[in-house]
């Protein structure tokens, strides 16, 4: 079976930075599409960042500039860079896989004074 397990998430300061991580098993990353979705309460689930089987890498203009998401293929595991948090930033990311097949759990990135 498919398993995605998220980790990374927590309690930061304005400014600092993160690096969310979803490790995946049953699954070869390096031949799908991988994407990070966020989540905040009372909005809509948006699309953050993605990257293609051949590594092509797409944001949202929100977080242009300071998140990159990379692929590590020895390691099968698709990551998250985050650094000049905002609060703004503040919701559960989800780890996606072949456009929406495949889920990660969720991890909470909490940007707060």
């Amino acid at each position: 079976q498919v398993q995605l397990v998220e980790s990374g998430g927590g309690l930061v300061q304005p400014g600092e930075s993160l690096r969310l991580s979803c490790a995946a098993s049953g699954i070869v990353l390096r031949f799908n599409a991988e994407a990070w979705y966020r989540q905040a309460p009372g909005k809509q689930r948006e699309l953050v960042a993605s990257i293609t089987n051949t590594g092509t890498t797409n944001y949202a203009d929100s977080v242009q500039g300071r998140f990159t998401i990379s692929r590590d293929n020895a390691k099968n595991t698709v990551y998250l860079q985050m650094n000049s948090l905002k609060p703004e930033d503040t919701g559960i990311y989800y780890c996606n896989i072949a456009w929406g097949i495949y889920w990660g759990q969720g991890t909470q990135v909490t940007v707060s004074s």
